[in-house]
């Protein structure tokens, strides 16, 4: 896996991906940026989130079940000390679909947060990775 990073100004970065997908990143005015998007944290956090949800797709699409809409919802609480590492993550998932049940979902969620998903299981290191799964 690859990817290079590219300052623009202030502290506004582009990444780029090996794949040639881009991301922007930035601060807010208080650390120097503009607040124009987000933070590398924050985006550490999304990656989380799309990690599992991709696993959490699979697995219930491979159940055969119609998922129609899938939400996922992050809180997190860092260190006071630099680094400043994620100490406490929470992730609720929300998901409406025919015949999902909590089961369902739960059981997706669980083999995706302690099985599957890569970024999971290295964010897991540092933090408490808890979850809550919500049927819409």
């Amino acid at each position: 896996m690859e990817a290079r990073v590219r300052w623009n100004g202030k502290m506004g970065f582009v990444g780029i991906s090996g794949t040639n997908h881009t991301v922007v990143m930035d601060t807010s005015p208080e650390h120097g940026g503009d607040g124009a998007a987000a933070s590398p944290m924050e985006m550490v956090l999304m990656g989380l989130a799309g990690c599992s949800g991709i696993d959490v797709v699979s697995i219930l699409q491979k159940k055969r079940l119609n998922l129609r809409n899938l939400e996922i919802s992050l809180e997190a609480e860092r260190a006071d000390a630099y680094p400043k590492v994620f100490t406490k993550i929470n992730v609720k998932f929300s998901a409406e679909g025919e015949g999902i049940t909590e089961k369902h979902l739960s059981d997706a969620v669980r083999l995706s947060m302690e099985k599957y998903c890569s970024v999971a299981g290295m964010l897991s290191k540092t933090a408490e990775i808890s979850w809550t799964v919500e049927i819409l």
